[in-house]
């Protein structure tokens, strides 16, 4: 946003530590705290005169003259750090404001602290203290999920207070404020349902704090919010338990009910057809076992604009998440597909590449504008620049390969392809897809003969991400990476032809220096499932070809590349339901390949760990987490094809290194300035304001 001139600030929670860093042991993941302000941020501004009351639980009171008002509870203070975003070759530069929470002098009890009472003294300090403490703390208690409830309503709060803030500064000293122009000035994007609260908390603020009535706040609260959404699987589609809301967040939780019910009012009046699916689709479930607030239906109801974030992803929410929605509201819904930064995911991690591009197309424009790279295609053919990208990547690889012996001890070859798969772990990217895959490949390596070994494309398989602490089949698949890993490379008959490395620690310091060494990378979620990913963008823009299912931005990436410059297999989105249910049915009929894979593991050749939970969840007949839901075992023989076909196409190192210029020349569109343009003309309405030069 700052390179493209846009007047923003991005707004965030000031963490102590990261999610987790990650180590490998003989157990497999173990998680370590991520020191991320350790040693300070050298870039960070304290605001000391930025400053936000933050309330949480209380009770609501109603005034003399019928307005309500939330008081008591616990009050802390949100306290501004301010991080500059400078843009690229502008002198623009915007704001990245990170909330701090602190308490006050005034809640450090002196009598209770000089009494020895050290905890007591400063309860709320150590309150305060815990929701800055770690990004995505376990939900699995009841304190974890009160925490991150916490954590969502201090962002929004102390956000919306700062705008709301800002905004009045903007006035003459004599003028009345009009809120009308409110949603005029400010453009508020919802990114995913962790901010949802902002909904009622600009509702309370426009009503208690400024005076507004209903009807003028929820008019501007509408028409300022957008929200756009990332996800299409169940447990991500935040629900909270009304109880929990109810303790926390009184207030919230009475403007909640409002919308609800005006909504329904709406339904009966105007759409009585949809009657019947109401329960569904308020905001509200009022089960007695597990009552909720269902955020997702409340970030719909509330704003202007739902975004998904590739055009397959958009589609899927319009024709089945959101379905009745968008026959309420047809024009709300839009597609942005996403983008990553050529700024970062070229220029400063592939200088090699960067300098090649900038050679042939002469100029170093396609930095800020990306469909410049299309010009690439003319010289697809020729033998210099290919000689000259082959150099790069092989550049890239030695700095990878470097890399990846310093932090796993692991030697492996550049001259061998380089195959990896970079995300979190999760069932639905099937990660276990493609061990599954490297074992099956081990295993007929170890069956033929030292000649036909040598007529094989050597590869080595890079697999990394973390396993979320309590996510325990994503853990038995990182042990499993790792416990293929340990018997293939040391094993002296294939490990000339086969190596298998789990890069520990996964991040964005370690993509910089994966994706430019990577030749072929998997994206392989089972279709429909993953929302867009961003990083199979950043593989094709590096000149890295994909193996991938038709699903996220995959689809778009294999139509702006070519056809035949993407390895596709397995089922489309639109398959998936029926072969569910046939498989549901009994009527699925393994490949043989995958029954040998299973029972290879099965055999104990990788280890005395016991994988046959992680192997059972592919089995039986039914359920999420069991019943093989992710279809790998369908899948499996079209990804085993695919790779053959893969094996095949590298041994052309012409024809390959034909294929891995195209895909960088066809990544124009996966631009974020391309992405943040469309944002900002169809959703926020709003125009660049450049800074005069000096």
């Amino acid at each position: 946003m700052a390179t493209l001139n846009l007047p923003a600030w991005g707004y965030g929670l000031r963490y102590r530590y990261g999610l987790f860093k990650q180590q490998i042991t003989k157990a497999g993941q173990e998680e370590i705290a991520e020191d991320w302000l350790e040693k300070f941020s050298p870039w960070e501004i304290v605001r000391h005169d930025v400053v936000f009351p933050i309330r949480f639980f209380g009770q609501v009171e109603v005034l003399p003259n019928g307005s309500r008002k939330w008081v008591g509870g616990e009050v802390i203070q949100a306290l501004a750090y301010d991080v500059p975003i400078p843009g690229y070759k502008t002198r623009n530069t915007n704001s990245l404001r990170l909330w701090e929470a602190k308490a006050g002098a005034q809640d450090f009890n002196l009598f209770q602290f000089n009494d020895g009472q050290y905890e007591s003294a400063a309860l709320l300090h150590s309150r305060a203290q815990q929701i800055c403490a770690v990004l995505y703390p376990g939900d699995a208690t009841e304190n974890g999920k009160l925490l991150r409830l916490k954590q969502q309503f201090f962002l929004c709060s102390a956000s919306l207070q700062d705008i709301i803030a800002r905004f009045k500064e903007r006035k003459n000293k004599n003028d009345v404020i009009q809120w009308s122009e409110f949603p005029s000035k400010v453009a508020v994007q919802l990114n995913d349902t962790h901010p949802t609260l902002a909904v009622p908390e600009l509702m309370r603020l426009l009503m208690d704090d400024e005076g507004l009535g209903w009807d003028e706040a929820w008019d501007i609260t509408t028409r300022t919010i957008a929200y756009t959404n990332h996800t299409v699987l169940p447990e991500a589609l935040e629900k909270w338990s009304q109880a929990v809301m109810w303790k926390l967040l009184p207030r919230h939780m009475e403007i909640v009910e409002e919308i609800d019910k005006r909504f329904m009012a709406m339904i009966h009046s105007t759409r009585p057809d949809l009657e019947g699916k109401l329960s569904d689709l308020r905001i509200l479930d009022n089960n007695p076992q597990k009552a909720v607030v269902r955020m997702a239906n409340l970030c719909v109801v509330s704003s202007h604009t739902v975004n998904g974030v590739a055009q397959l992803h958009s589609d899927i929410l319009k024709a089945e998440l959101f379905a009745d929605y968008v026959s309420i509201w047809p024009t709300k819904f839009q597609n942005k597909t996403n983008g990553i930064t050529p700024r970062r995911w070229l220029k400063f991690c592939n200088p090699e590449l960067s300098q090649i591009i900038t050679k042939w197309l002469k100029t170093d424009q396609w930095v800020t504008n990306l469909d410049l790279l299309a010009n690439l295609r003319q010289f697809a053919d020729n033998s210099e620049l290919q000689d000259e990208w082959e150099l790069a990547k092989l550049a890239s690889k030695k700095r990878l390969a470097n890399y990846i012996l310093q932090v796993t001890g692991v030697s492996i070859d550049p001259n061998s392809l380089f195959d990896i798969q970079v995300k979190r772990i999760h069932e639905y990217k099937r990660q276990l897809l493609n061990i599954l895959g490297a074992v099956y490949r081990y295993k007929k390596l170890k069956e033929m003969s030292p000649e036909d070994r040598k007529r094989t494309t050597p590869r080595t398989i890079m697999i990394g991400g973390k396993a979320f602490a309590t996510y325990t089949n994503a853990k038995r698949i990182v042990k499993l990476v790792n416990d293929v890993g340990a018997v293939v490379n040391t094993d002296p008959e294939v490990n000339s032809f086969l190596k298998v490395v789990f890069v520990p620690n996964y991040n964005v310091s370690v993509a910089e220096m994966l994706i430019p060494g990577s030749e072929l990378s998997q994206h392989i979620s089972t279709a429909g499932m993953e929302a867009s990913g961003t990083s199979n963008m950043k593989f094709a823009l590096n000149g890295c070809l994909i193996i991938g299912t038709l699903d996220g931005a995959n689809v778009e990436i294999r139509e702006e590349i070519g056809e035949t410059n993407f390895f596709l297999f397995g089922a489309t989105a639109d398959e998936v339901p029926r072969l569910r249910k046939e498989r549901e049915n009994g009527m699925f009929k393994p490949d043989p390949r995958f029954e040998e894979a299973k029972q290879f593991i099965r055999s104990g050749a990788f280890g005395s760990y016991d994988y046959n939970p992680l192997l059972d969840s592919l089995e039986g007949n039914s359920g999420y987490g069991r019943g093989d839901y992710f279809l790998v075992g369908y899948d499996f023989p079209s990804y085993m094809d695919a790779q053959e076909r893969v094996d095949e196409a590298y041994k052309d190192r012409k024809g390959w290194i034909k294929m891995s210029i195209l895909s960088t020349a066809g990544s124009g569109k996966f631009s974020s300035d391309r992405t943040i343009a469309q944002y900002a003309n169809e959703i926020w309405k709003i125009k660049e304001c450049p800074l005069p030069s000096a």
